[in-house]
């Protein structure tokens, strides 16, 4: 899967914007309105997992590890297993079934065009092609403010 939108502020700005605490939670609330935040760091090689609440009070969301890491050009996630209901599960490693999301930068035209490129099971397909063009659309008007 791939989405992109260009954004007109520099790709510092706009990487920082995408990558910090707490405009992190903002634009990514599309995914969860109850609210979406991450624990880790940015780092290449660390674990992340990215969280939020559930309607019973439950902490769900992925296990992850940064793959690569290129301060304001590229970074890789591979998403490594589950959290659901506060507890962890990693997925039985399969050759080739990697699931990834890469965020990419791009310098154009004095602004910054961010891709996003996603390999992920069939099932989240839909709810992906819904809500990425929205969190996309959220990161824009963040970061150019």
């Amino acid at each position: 899967m791939h989405f992109s939108i260009i954004i007109n502020a520099p790709r510092q700005k706009v990487w920082e914007t995408m990558l910090a605490d707490e405009t992190y939670r903002k634009w990514t609330s599309v995914f969860n309105p109850s609210g979406s935040y991450f624990e880790g760091n940015w780092k290449e090689g660390s674990t992340m997992r990215f969280l939020g609440p559930e309607k019973d009070g439950s902490v769900s969301g992925m296990i992850s590890r940064i793959r690569e890491n290129r301060p304001y050009d590229y970074i890789s996630i591979q998403h490594l297993g589950l959290v659901i209901k506060g507890q962890e599960t990693i997925w039985p490693t399969q050759a080739g079934e990697e699931v990834l999301e890469n965020y990419a930068f791009r310098e154009v035209n004095g602004g910054t065009e961010v891709s996003i490129e996603l390999v992920v099971p069939a099932e989240y397909k839909d709810m992906f092609n819904e809500t990425w063009p929205k969190a996309l659309e959220q990161l824009k008007m963040i970061s150019e403010n």
